[in-house]
């Protein structure tokens, strides 16, 4: 197996806002492993909260050494090793993964969903995130969300600037809102107040609202909640999610965040162990990331995978919104082609 990588810069259709930063690219590393003749693509996108940057991620691929394993097949020993080489780096990591099961899925002639069983007809709606801006642009940017059945609004900054957000949106459409405050509130009982007037404005649930330690708050929150929670930056990998339990209602998975599918794909098995709700994320990622994340789609509740449409300058033809739902190719492994 030979490994190569590319530094790529992710150009962002609009400035891009959440609680904390703003941001109008994304570094990101496209990886490629090949074996006898067939290419697997994978990537790192890197969002500033990661803590990882393209030189990192060079420098930990630089450590990867697959000549020592017999074939990509051995996949689990593959990524174990991996996961072992340093601590963090999970987009790194990600991007290991990505390429790998891009490649086996190929040498297989399926796409992962297929491989694990999956109904591709079961996929879910998507989202399409609206980032905190000034009125006008966030009045424009709903209008451009025809294709898009259910919209996902970040907040997370002020009372006033977060009802501004919502009221805008809904001076616009009446289509089911979910929320992400991204961390940003941090007091448990203004964030009740602001979910008990979310509730009322057509919002299905609300994403991190409070700081991703403040466990004990968030477990007070949830009991108290008209909406479901959803776990984000608390719920990074695998072993995070027993003491989540009850905290929230549900985890939202990132493959930049649990270092790929081969994580993401037992988080999926044991929050359904735990009855806890299903979401599939992004970051800002090419076609080659989201549509890997799209293989497990068809078992979450909800999805949150409009990555690729944020960025202007794709390099992956991939998975496919149609009229807003996440539809898969029959392209072998993760299902993309390079343009």
């Amino acid at each position: 197996m030979q490994l190569t990588y590319n530094t790529f810069e992710a150009k962002l259709a609009h400035p891009f806002t959440v609680s904390g930063y703003t941001r109008t690219t994304t570094p990101i590393v496209l990886t490629e492993i090949t074996y006898d003749g067939v290419t697997g693509f994978g990537e790192a996108s890197m969002p500033p909260y990661l803590g990882e940057s393209q030189a990192s991620v060079i420098a930990f691929l630089e450590k990867v050494k697959l000549e020592q394993f017999k074939s990509p097949f051995e996949l689990d020993d593959i990524l174990t090793y991996v996961d072992k080489i340093a601590i963090n780096n999970t987009a790194a990591k990600a991007s290991i993964d990505i390429a790998l099961h891009d490649l086996v899925g190929k040498l297989l002639g399926h796409p992962w969903h297929a491989i694990w069983g999956y109904t591709a007809s079961k996929t879910p709606l998507t989202t399409f995130t609206i980032g905190i801006d000034k009125e006008e642009v966030v009045r424009e940017k709903t209008r451009e969300t025809s294709a898009f059945k259910v919209l996902k609004v970040k907040l997370g900054v002020d009372e006033v600037t977060d009802k501004m957000m919502i009221n805008t949106v809904r001076s616009i459409t009446d289509k089911p809102i979910r929320v992400d405050a991204n961390q940003g509130w941090k007091d448990k009982h203004y964030a009740l107040s602001m979910i008990e007037w979310l509730s009322e404005r057509n919002v299905e649930f609300i994403e991190q609202p409070l700081p991703k330690h403040n466990l004990d708050d968030m477990a007070w929150l949830t009991e108290r909640s008209p909406l479901p929670t959803i776990a984000d930056e608390s719920c990074q990998r695998l072993e995070d999610i027993p003491r989540l339990k009850g905290v929230f209602d549900g985890i939202n998975i990132k493959l930049m965040k649990c270092t790929g599918m081969r994580e993401a794909h037992k988080m999926i098995n044991l929050a359904e162990v735990y009855g806890m709700k299903l979401m599939i994320g992004c970051m800002t990622e090419t076609s080659c990331a989201v549509s890997a994340a799209a293989q497990l789609s068809p078992k979450m509740d909800y999805a949150d995978l409009d990555g690729n449409l944020l960025i202007a300058n794709d390099c992956f033809n991939g998975m496919r919104l149609i009229d807003g739902k996440i539809t898969l190719t029959d392209h072998p492994g993760i299902g993309v082609k390079k343009m």
